[in-house]
């Protein structure tokens, strides 16, 4: 199938699918597509062993997609820049505290937690997992996913405190889980864990470096902006920045998400502030929006169909539910211990807690850097992929659907209103 069939496939089914998500099931679309998508994909399967032809014809057109190379080398680009756009940088800045604690600290503390105790988990059912492969599935998937996370936000009406520290720590987490990732795939070849200054200087190199970049091409074309007054250049300017910074990003080996994130925040201060007119904002974030939407279906299409190509055993989809409450006790406990230390300086606001554990969802982030995994000995690639796998929609499927509920019993608490409180004691 030529690239441009393949694409057209692609794009016809997630319309579809986002048609039957709104008008029949009422569903968020991308629950409903992830769903759809993986309704097709086990029927394909079921069908699969009565007429194999079909089965092996789906299998292929599916394999013939690099859902790592698209996602993270294109899909994220664009779906990270139209995040950062979004946010509302007063807040944000409001907690930057909470943002950054949340986005190093806890990330560190669930890989740890996760890593433990997945690896203790799996030998009560006869899996031995190596101490390095536990660190990397507790690595990849401990980061929330910003896709993912940035769409959930949009629907729920979260306080918005809340919702800058969920968006903010989503989009910025990247960077360290990336880091911890890549420096643990490092370290899988050498047999050896990297040290804490290793990884120090990995985070300074990768998310410095592309927080740098990220600066630097914002700043510039937000002075381009500043000498045209035409909605179309200045559009193209902003998709410019998205596609071309996070290439020079990936080129240069630094990280290209966090350029992504840094490139959006800048243009959405600065250029939407002094730059830019009420026609060119308007039409800005109707594109932005319109283009996060379209691809934010076809990224949870490509999702629910990549279970047909996995290699799907019956222990690896075990540990893949033995999986589920420890990355979210992995996700409490890394957020507990955060936002408790950080109440010796700020108020914590009602339920945070709660919110923030169930709302931090993992989505095809995870999976992307999952099927990155190396095949080195010690490292059992399937069973994480599975296992990865098994977690994330369960993540979209069944916490997608039930933080909006959960915000609004918990706003309508008789303990309290989860609108949010002032920033320091009194």
């Amino acid at each position: 199938m030529s690239t441009f069939a393949l694409l057209s496939t692609i794009v016809t089914l997630a319309a579809l699918f986002g048609l039957i998500s709104h008008r029949v099931l009422r569903l968020p679309t991308s629950i409903g597509t992830t769903i759809l998508s993986l309704g097709v994909a086990l029927t394909l399967l079921l069908v699969g062993h009565f007429v194999p032809g079909l089965s092996v014809a789906a299998q292929g057109l599916v394999a013939s997609i690099d859902f790592n190379r698209v996602v993270l080398h294109g899909l994220l680009a664009f779906l990270l820049f139209a995040g950062a756009l979004q946010l509302n940088l007063e807040e944000l800045s409001r907690e930057k505290l909470s943002v950054v604690s949340l986005s190093i600290v806890a990330t560190v503390l669930s890989t740890l937690f996760i890593a433990a105790a997945f690896r203790v988990t799996l030998l009560l059912i006869g899996i031995h997992l190596s101490s390095m492969a536990a660190l990397l599935f507790g690595a990849l998937i401990s980061p929330t996913d910003p896709i993912a996370v940035l769409e959930m936000l949009r629907r729920v009406g979260a306080p918005p405190a809340l919702e800058a520290q969920l968006a903010g720590e989503s989009l910025f987490n990247d960077g360290v889980g990336a880091v911890l990732f890549l420096a643990l795939v490092d370290a899988s070849a050498s047999g050896s864990l990297p040290s804490a200054g290793h990884f120090a200087s990995l985070l300074l190199l990768e998310a410095g470096g592309g927080i740098a970049i990220g600066l630097a091409l914002g700043y510039l074309t937000y002075r381009l902006i500043c000498l045209v007054d035409s909605y179309k250049v200045e559009i193209l300017l902003t998709l410019a920045l998205a596609m071309g910074g996070y290439a020079l990003a990936d080129i240069l080996h630094v990280s290209a998400p966090l350029e992504a994130v840094t490139a959006g925040l800048l243009v959405s201060g600065r250029a939407r502030a002094f730059a830019m007119s009420a026609r060119t904002l308007e039409n800005m974030d109707t594109f932005w929006e319109l283009l996060d939407d379209v691809l934010n279906v076809v990224l949870f299409l490509l999702l629910g169909l990549e279970l047909l190509v996995l290699p799907l055993r019956g222990r690896y989809v075990i540990a893949g539910l033995l999986a589920i409450p420890l990355a979210l006790l992995g996700r409490l406990s890394s957020v507990a211990l955060t936002i408790g230390a950080l109440t010796a300086v700020r108020t914590r606001t009602p339920g945070s807690i709660r919110i923030l554990t169930w709302g931090g969802l993992r989505g095809g982030l995870a999976v992307a850097l999952a099927l990155a995994l190396p095949s080195v000995p010690g490292v059992n690639r399937s069973l994480l992929l599975v296992t990865t796998y098994v977690v994330v929609v369960f993540s979209i499927v069944v916490q997608g659907l039930t933080i909006a509920p959960l915000i609004r019993r918990l706003d309508s608490a008789p303990a309290g209103s989860l609108a949010p409180l002032p920033a320091t004691k009194s």
